[in-house]
């Protein structure tokens, strides 16, 4: 009678160990499969959030090299993109972009350039005022994959 209540109970706990252990196993590949999706997603945002930045400072930069402004509107948008950077992008990234639209700024109060000057300064000297930032966002972007 001990033989088959010590049976029973191997039966009974061997049971309960695979039970345990496939729970668990599903439990870690469901939690891992979360975590990799939200991280995917938290990239996909970002990602999104420079490339609205970047097409808006391009566009302001376009227009500030051929135009004198006092009026400040137009700025309004880089402005709340450069608020959301803030919230969700490391300090580095929202220095840079702070710094995007200060030079955004600097362009409005200078003279208007000609395309022979704009490739004179610009182009054969290398300069590009969205370089910092676009290489902060792709290294903030590579800690997510």
């Amino acid at each position: 009678m001990e033989a088959a209540y010590i049976s029973a109970l191997a039966a009974l706990a061997g049971s309960t160990i695979g039970g345990c252990t496939s729970f668990a196993t599903s439990w870690v590949t469901q939690r891992s499969q979360v975590k990799s999706q939200r991280l995917a997603a938290e990239r996909e945002a970002r990602a999104d959030l420079f490339g609205r930045f970047l097409d808006e400072a391009a566009r302001l930069f376009t227009d500030a090299l051929q135009n004198e402004r006092d009026d400040i509107t137009g700025m309004m948008g880089i402005y709340a993109l450069t608020n959301r950077i803030r919230l969700i992008a490391t300090p580095e990234v929202t220095d840079a972009a702070e710094a995007v639209v200060r030079a955004i700024l600097d362009a409005y109060r200078a003279p208007n350039i000609h395309m022979d000057q704009m490739r004179k300064d610009w182009i054969e000297k290398g300069i590009d005022p969205l370089r910092d930032f676009s290489k902060l966002c792709r290294e903030e972007l590579l800690t997510f994959a």
